[in-house]
Order: structure tokens, then sequence, then C-alpha cells
């Protein structure tokens, strides 16, 4: 019963983790520059709140090569980043 309870708890905490990580909020910003060849957007954004970072202009890497396809310069955009291998990461565009 013990091995149940403890089971249990683990599934419950690894569940209240991803879930924090599916409610992350879309910010929005601004696409300053498209670099395909290093796979980077230089994005004008307002605060990233999950990353305590105030509104400026950066260089994000993307997660995917798939999400440079659904900007061009110019584009205002909503998108996500998070902390991926220690690098600023661009992890979804809407």
């Amino acid at each position: 019963m013990t091995l149940l309870i403890k089971a249990l708890s683990t599934l419950a905490l690894m569940l209240a983790m991803g879930g924090s990580a599916l409610a992350q909020e879309y910010v929005k910003g601004e696409v300053v520059k498209v670099d395909a060849k290093l796979q980077k957007l230089t994005i004008k954004h307002e605060p990233l709140t999950n990353l305590d970072m105030p509104a400026m202009t950066m260089v994000f890497v993307v997660a995917e090569q798939g999400l440079l396809d659904k900007v061009k310069t110019g584009q205002a955009i909503e998108f996500t980043a998070d902390r991926v291998n220690g690098r600023i990461t661009v992890t979804d565009i809407k």
C-alpha cells in the first residue's frame, strides 16, 4: 500500500510539473530578422515573465526549423520561449 501511495504521489507531481509547462503564456512580439541559416530569430518582444526578462529586442534560437517557415521580417507574432539546454529558445509561434 505504501508503494502505491508513493507511486501515485510521484505521478501527481510529474503531472503538475508538466501542466505548468503546457500553461506557458504566449508573448506578443515583432520579427525584426529571420536567419534561416543559423536557425535564429530576432524579435522585439513584450516582457517574458517565465524567464524574468523585460521587454527588449533580442536574438533567439528556434526549437524547430519549421518555426522559421511561419514568419517573415516585420510580422507581428505571439510566441513562447524557454531555456532549452542553456539557450533561450522560441518553442512555439502562433
